[in-house]
């Protein structure tokens, strides 16, 4: 058998196993009694109402990864992936255009395998537990969106990258490196003005004592503001959120009209805090430069198997082409980008520490913010017990206990 073929198949395979045991491991460690430090918040039944929502989203998270994984293994060693190419060549368009053909192909079947598990848990599962706002008429439309958004996005992208390849030779990966980058910085600027509204309403802050308590804190900071905007997040959750978006004087605070709803004054300024504190502490750089970094190494690793006969051997492919090494490389990548995820997410877990001992640190306050963690944790039906194994994983926050027990450790100074 082919050792490629033999390297994917166990790639595939205990990737899949790995996640099932760590979703199992998590369901074990959920305690039914309910945290002291969650006494004031939660009565008993709303506790056990968070346990049972981990529950539920869980299995089905496990059945969801299960038939996804076993389609997929069917669809390999059945051929499916040189059967969209001969149908992707017989259209008989140039290489570019035929990659772009076979790319939009894998991703609407992989869309078609997803869709009814998508309108499960919005529908039936977010609905059950008073989450799901979304209609049916939003539903599509965001799909009608989010696939014109993709095409007009993606398609140009990826013609780009695989012209990159077909053209510049061994220098290929620096030149789709860069190209991916400066792409990327520009849709950080684009998003908050072109992209976020196609779903989102976005409204100015009314004047009032929480929009002059931010601009105070912002002046106190010395951190400049284009503005402070609601979301309408209500339109398809009742889930609580907040985030900056934009960069320098572009920046905007972001609160879903639900966290404005459901949190005091001072804890949407606590909040506000430790989100400032990314910015000021310079995390959304160092992550940035750090995905940067993992960009190229991406290009790199692909530019070495891009063209190894054996690997299209192994996907029952009759020809070798760019396009389809693309996707190829995605299953060899898997065990590296969980190794990077891990590295990833652990640093993601002393920001958020550092985060909250600035916000601490700026307002003088540790129960606004406390406060305002156990009800955002209150109102998402959030695990408050996650195994170990699990926040090591896949957490890019430390565990709400833990967090506000480092909280309380804090020392404010006089």
């Amino acid at each position: 058998m082919n050792s490629w073929l033999i390297a994917i198949l166990l790639i595939i395979i205990i990737g899949f196993l790995l996640d099932s045991c760590i979703s199992l491991l998590n369901l074990k460690a959920l305690d039914p009694a309910l945290p002291e430090e969650f006494s004031s918040v939660y009565n008993q039944d709303e506790y056990a109402k968070s346990q049972e929502y981990t529950r539920v989203t869980t299995k089905f998270s496990l059945v969801s990864s299960t038939v996804s994984t076993l389609l997929t293994l069917a669809f390999l060693l059945l051929g499916g992936f040189n059967a969209v190419d001969i149908f992707a060549r017989s259209f008989e368009f140039n290489e570019i255009l035929t990659g772009l053909v076979y790319a939009g192909c894998l991703m609407l079947l992989s869309y078609i395998v997803s869709l009814p598990f998508s309108i499960y848990s919005t529908f039936v599962i977010e609905e059950r537990f008073g989450f799901n706002r979304t209609t049916v008429k939003t539903f599509i439309l965001d799909t009608i969106k989010g696939t014109l958004l993709a095409i007009a996005l993606g398609g140009p992208l990826l013609a780009l990258i695989l012209w990159f390849f077909n053209a510049t030779g061994s220098m290929a990966w620096i030149y789709c490196w860069a190209g991916v980058v400066v792409f990327s910085i520009i849709i950080q600027f684009l998003a908050p003005v072109l992209i976020m509204p196609l779903f989102n309403k976005f409204s100015p802050l009314g004047e009032g004592e929480l929009k002059t308590r931010i601009m105070n804190y912002a002046e106190q900071e010395r951190f400049k503001l284009q503005g402070i905007f609601t979301m309408d997040g209500s339109k398809r959750s009742t889930k609580l959120n907040a985030f900056f978006t934009g960069f320098g004087k572009f920046r905007k605070i972001v609160f879903f009209d639900t966290l404005v709803d459901k949190l005091e004054t001072d804890e949407i300024v606590a909040v506000l805090a430790h989100e400032m504190g990314h910015f000021k502490l310079k995390h959304v750089l160092k992550m940035m430069a750090g995905s940067i970094l993992q960009t190229g190494f991406i290009f790199f690793l692909l530019s070495l198997v891009l063209g190894n006969e054996q690997l299209f051997e192994a996907f029952s492919m009759e020809y070798v082409s760019v396009y389809a090494g693309l996707f190829f490389f995605g299953f060899l990548y898997s065990p590296v980008n969980l190794l990077v995820s891990v590295l990833f997410n652990a640093l993601s877990r002393k920001h958020e520490y550092q985060a909250d001992a600035y916000a601490v640190r700026t307002t003088g306050e540790k129960d606004y913010l406390i406060s305002g963690l156990k009800k955002l944790c209150q109102a998402n039906l959030s695990n408050l017990t996650p195994h170990p194994a699990a926040v090591f994983l896949e957490y890019t926050h430390p565990p709400v206990l833990v967090r506000i027990k480092a909280i309380r450790e804090l020392i404010i100074k006089e």
